[in-house]
């Protein structure tokens, strides 16, 4: 077992199915040492994505734990794609979309639960990265979703 998974299952998670493709489109690709992923929803572990609007629907609160859980299902993508999350040096950018009504003003709150567990997993230096987050309707009434761009260490 890598770091990146004996880190997630210390800190009590595991990673959920990563989830079949939704469209169109590849969930990861690499091009020279950057990884760039897919717009990814909360898959829970028993495959069944949380839905719901955040401040309506959802509390905060549970509108970060669904932004973590996106955090988990993104590694899992990952894995099945390149086959060792060892692979992944830093976290670059993040754009994290929030599923809410106009109303709702706290999307940067809500995706602190994804950049939170990448912090847990990476570490500060390199779990922290650009990052923008914006309150939208999401496909499949999905609480959050999430894209992200990674430096891969170089081989």
């Amino acid at each position: 077992m890598n770091t990146i998974e004996a880190k997630i299952k210390e800190l009590g998670l595991e990673l959920p199915p990563a989830p079949p493709l939704g469209g169109i489109y590849y969930p990861v690709v690499i091009t020279g040492n950057h990884l760039y992923v897919s717009g990814q929803g909360p898959v829970q572990s028993n495959s069944e994505l949380i839905k719901g609007k955040v401040g309506r629907d959802l509390t905060l609160e549970e509108g970060q734990l669904a932004a973590c859980q996106v955090g988990l299902t993104m590694l899992a993508t990952i894995k099945a794609q390149i086959g060792d999350l060892g692979k992944i040096k830093r976290l670059i950018k993040t754009l994290g979309m929030v599923n809410c009504y106009p109303e709702f003003e706290q999307h940067p709150q809500t995706i602190n639960g994804f950049s939170q567990f990448m912090i847990d997993v990476f570490g500060e230096e390199n779990g922290k990265g650009a990052r923008s987050a914006v309150g939208m309707s999401l496909p499949g009434n999905i609480a959050v979703e999430v894209e992200c761009i990674f430096e891969l260490h170089e081989e």
